[in-house]
């Protein structure tokens, strides 16, 4: 079954079906109520703390770390003013948000050459991003600090694999002096039919994977099959379906689809998370999550 998109409703239809769907019994027993979705892609989008107001998502990513390895970073986030997201993720966190901030992208500007390099890296997002006190290293978000690092691997610098492995290994090890807490949580988000992320998924420190199921025209065509692969592969992590929030993007899936189609069969896994939205200024105009928080 491919994912398919009716025509467009009008906004009071939705409203009206939303509300009604909401009170029915859930076609699984699998709802969590959790939406995650990416922020820091458009300077129009609004602030992270508004995006925490909403009421609809559980996590938000900031992104991206687009450059990173052989000792240069670059934190871009289209626009937005760096210095106000400390006190936003702040906000965010006293409102029991997740934030993570997500490493790679789409552009080719980071790499991870050898082993080396990975625990540098990692040392670098510990003290710049997390719970880290180094002296003389800089911290775009202040005192601020968020609560994990997502793997976003979509480019990369260099042909062949990179030891992201390390890298997860490195992030991880942080967690080891704390008792009762894990300040270093670890996600990836990766199209379906990509394995870039692979080998640093096979450590098993992944605790949420979001899949991107609109990048690929097979992954839109085969996606209860896909699936169910990325749900049996990786049994130890909560498993997120994603979806773009524009219907002018490729593998847009109509609210009313996704609940008659998608969510039943999602649902169904035993490690079904919630949903994945891209992007929080495409959500915010088209206010997609908005009917997907009924049966998320």
């Amino acid at each position: 079954m491919a994912l398919t998109r009716r025509r467009p409703a009008s906004l009071l239809l939705l409203l009206i079906a939303a509300t009604l769907l909401a009170g029915r019994p859930a076609a699984a027993t699998g709802k969590t109520g959790n939406i995650v979705v990416f922020w820091g892609r458009n300077k129009d989008e609004g602030s992270l703390r508004e995006a925490c107001d909403t009421g609809t998502y559980t996590i938000a990513v900031i992104s991206f770390l687009d450059v990173f390895g052989r000792g240069k970073y670059h934190l871009d986030l289209s626009g937005h003013d760096v210095s106000a997201v400390g006190a936003d993720i702040k906000y965010c966190h006293s409102k029991k948000f997740l934030v993570f901030l997500s490493i790679g992208g789409f552009g080719g500007h980071y790499s991870l050459p050898t082993a080396q390099s990975a625990a540098d890296v990692a040392d670098y997002l510990w003290n710049a991003y997390m719970l880290g006190t180094r002296e003389g290293v800089h911290r775009p978000f202040g005192d601020a600090y968020v609560d994990g690092i997502d793997f976003f691997l979509d480019g990369g610098g260099r042909p062949g694999p990179d030891p992201y492995d390390e890298l997860a290994r490195r992030l991880w090890d942080y967690n080891k002096p704390y008792r009762g807490r894990v300040p270093v949580q670890l996600t990836a988000t990766s199209s379906c039919g990509d394995r870039r992320v692979g080998r640093a998924l096979a450590t098993g420190l992944f605790t949420r994977i979001f899949v991107r199921f609109f990048d690929y025209p097979q992954c839109a065509a085969n996606w209860q099959q896909e699936w169910d692969r990325w749900t049996a592969e990786q049994p130890g992590a909560q498993i997120y379906f994603g979806l773009p929030a524009s219907e002018k993007t490729v593998g847009y899936v109509h609210p009313l689809d996704l609940y008659y189609d998608i969510i039943p069969v999602v649902q169904k896994a035993a490690n079904y998370g919630g949903i994945m939205v891209w992007d929080r200024y495409e959500d915010k105009r088209t206010g997609f999550s908005s009917f997907v928080i009924n049966w998320a």
